[in-house]
């Protein structure tokens, strides 16, 4: 239930603050004062959007807290689904900055508008005169049909395997498309593949052909120059080698005489060692490169394929080649295996169908199941509420499978004795809408384990007896459901644990609407002035009083 609400920085609020009781709770208030606005705000609160347009002092953010008891509710679920702490006490926070921008907490962790919703969903529920219109779509009428059923895992399930089927049933239909086109493709992707696939490429192949044929093309003159090289450094007559043997003698010869000749010894004696091993180096070298003009022809030819291949298909490198290649490959593995893959696609999509249908029939099942208790109970209820002659029938029609399944709902109604009962929008009046809806109201909330009920005018239309009957109503379920009324009759008014009283405060520069929590004589006086006006009678305030004590008789007992 809601146990704590704090308005701050709100259209025509500055702050407010309300503990509302446990049971029922009676708003009232002139048309104008404020109402409206503290539903807008706990609307927010619900996941509703906002702009700046509803802050009071532009220069501050606005800020709405609720507290909800919501211990014995059974909806841990949700916040471990959403990864949401838990705890009896649940403090839900929406924040409105200067700049319009808007954030949502629940117990201080931040959340988007789709988990605020969810969530709270499962707190409160508010009707508003929106109801009423909805009251008339079918969408609305099936959601009624399935709060009373109390079918929430079947419907879980069947939306599960709904978005199962779909995901199968596009994945089939879109390799069905991709297939006709792959078909027609394949001819051309098997010959260039198979075209590929004979060059039989290499990664590094082109860089190495590239340099052993830079080497071919110049063996000559590669063998003629590497000849004079080491000729130079070792020859029979005046090579550098010989030279430096020359260094060496003299070296020795002076070595022992100082530490630095010696020194300038080891260096000569290791650049001899290095010169010969050049000179080895490069005379085997020269006995490898070979003039062949053969070989080098057949380089030639196989880099020009490479070429030719690379220009024909517009890629830069050999390693490009490879990965066309590989994707022609899975190309043409996939058409020449597309049979079995439809195959399994349909196998699958005809399994994730049938599983679809047996989650239909269930919830199809459960749904039909209530549809006569639901018109006898609201059929009794409206009885009581001043309406023996009306009629509410269900029609229930099987279809295609949808997100909300395969039933289409349809409330017919008719007030009157011998009307045909026709759809909701056609025939009902301000007054048997309010009615109606507060039988289904009713019924549901036997239903639902839901803290707390929001009712915004739902007594509109109506006076009198009914408005009693509709306020026992109210009554009665407020001992398991924490009832907020926003109402404009007395007779309502007076069946409050709680009454609270909107009003504008005109005392200061700016209009502010401010709410408080009535005393008995206070209720008294409002009561009264509901029932005769401004300046109520005596008799309008002992009526008052005698309502005020009925309820508490009638609480007693």
């Amino acid at each position: 239930m809601l146990a704590h609400l704090l308005i701050k920085n709100y259209a025509l609020i500055d702050q407010l603050e309300l503990n509302p009781d446990r049971e029922l709770n009676i708003v009232t208030g002139e048309t104008g004062a404020g109402k409206s606005i503290m539903l807008g705000a706990i609307g927010l609160l619900l996941g509703n959007r906002a702009d700046t347009r509803v802050l009071y002092n532009p220069e501050q953010k606005c800020v709405i807290e609720g507290s909800f008891g919501v211990s014995g509710y059974q909806i841990e679920r949700i916040f471990e689904e959403e990864e949401l702490d838990f705890s009896d006490t649940c403090i839900v926070r929406r924040e409105i900055g200067v700049s319009g921008k808007s954030r949502a907490f629940v117990n201080d962790t931040p959340v988007n508008l789709e988990t605020l919703r969810r969530v709270t969903s499962q707190m409160m529920d508010i009707h508003s005169q929106h109801d009423s219109v909805l009251l008339g779509s079918n969408e609305y009428q099936l959601e009624i049909v399935d709060t009373y059923a109390q079918d929430d895992n079947l419907l879980r399930q069947y939306r599960l395997d709904y978005q199962d089927y779909r995901s199968k049933r596009t994945a089939y239909e879109q390799l069905q498309a991709e297939a006709s086109a792959m078909r027609k493709e394949f001819d051309y992707n098997n010959f260039l593949y198979e075209e590929l696939s004979k060059a039989q490429l290499q990664a590094d192949e082109q860089e190495t052909l590239e340099q052993e044929l830079n080497i071919l093309e110049n063996a000559e003159e590669i063998k003629e120059r590497l000849q004079l090289a080491y000729e130079y450094l070792d020859n029979n007559e005046q090579s550098v080698i010989d030279y430096l043997k020359s260094a060496v003698g003299n070296l020795t010869y002076i070595s022992k005489l100082s530490d630095q000749y010696e020194q300038l010894l080891q260096r000569a004696q290791s650049s001899l060692i290095e010169l010969r091993d050049l000179a080895d180096e490069i005379s085997s070298e020269q006995d490898t490169v070979e003039v062949d003009d053969a070989r080098a022809e057949t380089i030639r030819e196989r880099l020009n394929l490479l070429y030719q291949l690379q220009t024909k298909h517009q890629v830069g490198d050999v390693a490009a080649l490879i990965a066309l290649r590989d994707e022609l490959g899975q190309k043409v593995s996939t058409v020449l295996n597309l049979d079995d893959a439809l195959a399994t696609a349909k196998t699958q999509t005809e399994a994730a169908r049938a599983q679809l249908q047996i989650s239909a029939d269930e919830l199809s099942k459960a749904r039909h199941a209530v549809l006569r208790p639901i018109e006898e109970e609201i059929g009794s209820l409206l009885h009581d509420l001043g309406m023996p002659n009306a009629s509410l029938s269900i029609q229930a029609e099987t279809g295609k499978p949808s997100p909300t399944g395969i039933d289409t709902i349809s409330f017919l109604f008719s007030a009157n004795k011998g009307i045909k009962p026709q759809q909701l929008k056609n025939v009902a009046s301000g007054g048997e809408f309010s009615r109606l809806m507060m039988a289904i109201k009713y019924i549901l909330a036997t239903k639902r384990s839901l803290p707390t009920i929001i009712f915004d005018e739902i007594d509109t239309g109506v006076s009198g007896e009914i408005a009693i009957k509709m306020g026992n109503m109210m009554r009665d379920m407020a001992h398991s459901h924490q009832i907020i009324a926003i109402t404009h009759l007395h007779q309502i008014a007076g069946q409050g644990n709680a009454h609270y009283f909107v009003y504008k405060d005109h005392s200061s520069s700016k209009t502010v609407s401010r709410i408080k929590r009535l005393s008995f004589d206070e209720r008294v006086n409002e009561i009264a002035q509901m029932i005769g006006g401004k300046n109520p009678s005596a008799s309008a305030l002992k009526n008052a009083r005698e309502i005020l004590k009925q309820r508490t008789t009638a609480t007693a007992k």
